[in-house]
């Protein structure tokens, strides 16, 4: 069934949004669980080629969609497995964190962001560069408040799970989100970066590297990311429109692929839900309402990237959404973007 969309207001929404410079260019699309049902773009892949339009097919830097993409999606592999428990505190399976601050984390404080995590990655000050010695830092690390006193979303709830789900199936977090996911999915453009020369000519460029004097383009923007290797529960990931469509279609009607990927039906409804009580913001698992919805009524969840994603889902409505932006070329100004995606959510569900 053909959704009820005016796709004039969404193209004339995105388009002022190149002209005001939120973004250089965006893509979006719309759809339900036969598939996408209108989709569009709007200014350029770089206002230094001016000639070259955004297109359905341009590569974006997901930023924290990697958080949904990778870090969400394995988690769920791992609970439908049978090999993780999500209220089961850390200490009591993971050796790494035993006898440290993180012992009395569970998997859904995490995923709450309710852990009591510091707010900060601020990896390499901390740390250093060496990636085992980031590892154990992070994993040895004090908590900033105890776990399940308040919300405090923080990118470390990602990279612990990141970590933890590398430890239970003994496999890199890329191969592991590419073997048990991306793949049976057929998202065959989605992957860590660094991009190869092929795939980075058609990525959006993000912010100015201080460093080179350029925009960067194929490699993460997120400094935790690049510090990783490219690879980690942070950031690090990259997609198009179309391998993003087929995955949040695939969250609206699980039974419908031929090649179903490790988690299914039981994560994606436990996921939708409230998990926080009467703390402040809501939240379900990594996902949470939109802003301006009500979780119980409007049945509208969210996650962005902080490079200029947005992906919403709506089971209850049948209807998904994604906008795809390279705002941080401009400006890391959140507000503007925030208009334009708030907008979008209300045009996309009317």
């Amino acid at each position: 069934m053909a959704l009820d969309l005016d796709t004039d207001r969404i193209q004339q929404l995105l388009h002022d949004g190149v002209r005001d410079k939120v973004y250089p260019g965006a893509v979006w699309a719309i759809g339900n669980s036969q598939g996408i049902q209108a989709s569009g773009s709007a200014g350029v892949l770089d206002p230094e080629r001016p000639g070259e339009p955004m297109r359905r097919d341009t590569v974006f830097d997901v930023a924290s969609l990697t958080k949904i993409l990778a870090v969400w999606s394995t988690i769920g592999c791992l609970v439908e497995d049978g090999k993780l428990q999500l209220d089961t505190q850390l200490g009591d399976f993971w050796s790494e964190v035993h006898g440290h601050p993180l012992a009395e984390v569970t998997a859904r404080h995490l995923l709450t962001h309710t852990a009591g995590a510091p707010l900060r990655a601020n990896l390499r000050n901390l740390y250093g560069t060496d990636r085992q010695d980031v590892r154990d830092g992070v994993l040895r690390e004090a908590l900033h408040r105890p776990p399940g006193e308040a919300v405090e979303y923080t990118d470390r709830a990602a990279l612990i799970l990141g970590y933890l789900a590398e430890h239970l199936s003994g496999q890199s977090l890329g191969a592991l989100a590419d073997s048990r996911v991306w793949q049976p999915l057929g998202m065959t453009q989605t992957r860590f970066g660094p991009l190869p020369d092929g795939a980075a000519a058609r990525c959006a460029p993000t912010e100015l590297d201080d460093g080179t004097g350029t925009h960067l383009k194929g490699s993460a923007h997120d400094f935790s990311a690049r510090l990783l290797g490219g690879v980690c529960g942070i950031a690090g990931a990259f997609s198009v429109l179309e391998d993003l469509a087929t995955f949040l279609r695939y969250l609206l009607a699980p039974a419908q692929v031929s090649e179903s990927p490790g988690f299914g039906a039981g994560w994606i409804k436990e996921s939708l839900q409230i998990h926080t009580g009467e703390l402040s913001p809501p939240r379900g698992l990594f996902w949470h309402p939109a802003p301006g919805t009500a979780p119980k009524t409007d049945d509208i969840w969210v996650h962005y990237g902080f490079t200029g994603m947005g992906v919403w889902i709506s089971p209850g409505k049948n209807r998904w959404a994604t906008l795809l932006t390279n705002k941080l070329y401009y400006t890391r100004d959140r507000e503007p973007l925030t208009l334009v995606r708030n907008t979008f959510r209300s045009l996309a569900f009317t």
